[in-house]
């Protein structure tokens, strides 16, 4: 195997600090957030430490983790199963269109095959996002008809939601 192949392989707790680093950057570039460093550190050792939490895929490359793919699962009783839910998803921009994603992606969709308490894969992406819903749908993933709502209790949200309730 060469210097060059890509191999992936699951996160371990002493991977914490570049998935923490790769967390924050796709904040940044996806959604112009800058996260906490020291909270973003402590979800990911959460995810670390409870497998029934999620769990992270490494791409490595010359020695260097060059990527990153998240999951987490979300129960389906109308299927009797688990939807994996990829998330964190990150390339180093050295990287990028070289079929790092690829190889993680298809680690992950073999692992959900292979798995008959999967039901199916589905994430979600910044709807400006057209480089990243281009690889997606060419990957074999399709739109769903489904549309994402949230209430975020994050701070400063909790907050300023606790107080017009109190009003």
């Amino acid at each position: 195997m060469s210097d060059d192949a890509i191999q992936v392989r699951r996160a371990k707790p002493a991977d914490e600090a570049v998935i923490a680093e790769f967390n924050r950057a796709l904040a940044m570039e996806s959604e112009g957030l800058e996260l906490d460093a020291a909270l973003v550190q402590s979800g990911v050792r959460a995810v670390l430490a409870d497998p029934g939490r999620g769990c992270y895929f490494l791409a490595g490359q010359a020695g260097q983790v060059v990527g990153q793919i998240g999951l987490t699962y979300e129960w389906s009783d109308w299927r009797n199963g688990f939807f994996w839910w990829i998330q964190s998803v990150y390339v180093r921009e050295s990287h990028r269109r070289s079929g790092v994603f690829r190889a993680l992606y298809h680690h992950v969709e073999a692992m959900a095959l292979e798995d008959p308490g999967c039901t199916g894969l589905r994430l979600y992406v910044e709807p400006e996002n057209r480089k990243a819903i281009e690889t997606y749908l060419s990957l074999g993933l399709s739109d769903a008809p489904y549309r994402m709502l949230e209430l975020d209790f994050s701070e400063p949200d909790r907050e300023s939601r606790a107080a017009e309730k109190d009003d």
